[in-house]
């Protein structure tokens, strides 16, 4: 069981990370000034959190696992029950939520090779390659990295700052994908 000043101490650091990473680019921002506006010592730091992808990890943990209990539990289409195409453009729609809303967090901790290391990026793909299985796709290995490359943090930064692009323009071309995901029999 966490210690009442240890679990002030990672309440602290996960606030003044927050607020830190909501302000500006989460890569720019340093252990020392997260130790700094948390109160607490480097050591203490570092004790919990060995650098900032770490604490942008703790940070997404509580939205993602709630999208992956919506995955395995929730109502159709996200959840169980309706056909893969359905589910994948209603993940799809989940994500880009998550990525509009704490896109900041995941480009902290979800950039270049480090973004298929994390538990979270397993789940998505195990996800969706399960899918492309039930629709009966052939090679869904080879196809279920580049289903999930449009939800990378810096992709979806990019088309968001950079291109103009709304979220809504972006489900819209995500549907598009979706749907050319069929299930066995429907063609």
């Amino acid at each position: 069981m966490e210690r009442a000043d240890a679990a002030r101490n990672r309440a602290r650091i996960l606030d003044a990370a927050a607020t830190l990473f909501a302000a500006r680019n989460p890569q720019e921002v340093t252990m020392d000034e997260i130790a700094k506006a948390a109160g607490v010592g480097r050591g203490t730091l570092y004790r919990r959190y060995p650098d900032r992808a770490s604490i942008a990890v703790a940070l997404l943990d509580e939205h993602e696992r709630a999208l992956q209990e919506q995955l395995l539990r929730g109502a159709p289409p996200l959840g169980p029950g309706a056909p893969p195409a359905e589910r994948l453009s209603a993940f799809y729609r989940a994500m880009v939520g998550l990525l509009e809303d704490h896109r900041h967090l995941v480009l902290g901790s979800e950039v270049g090779r480090s973004r298929f290391e994390t538990g979270a990026y397993g789940f998505w793909r195990a996800h969706v390659r399960a899918l492309l299985v039930a629709a009966a796709v052939a090679e869904p290995d080879a196809l279920v990295d580049v289903l999930l490359a449009p939800l990378a943090p810096d992709v979806y930064g990019y088309q968001r700052t950079d291109r103009g692009l709304t979220p809504a323009q972006i489900i819209a071309a995500l549907d598009h994908v979706a749907a050319l995901i069929r299930q066995p029999g429907s063609d």
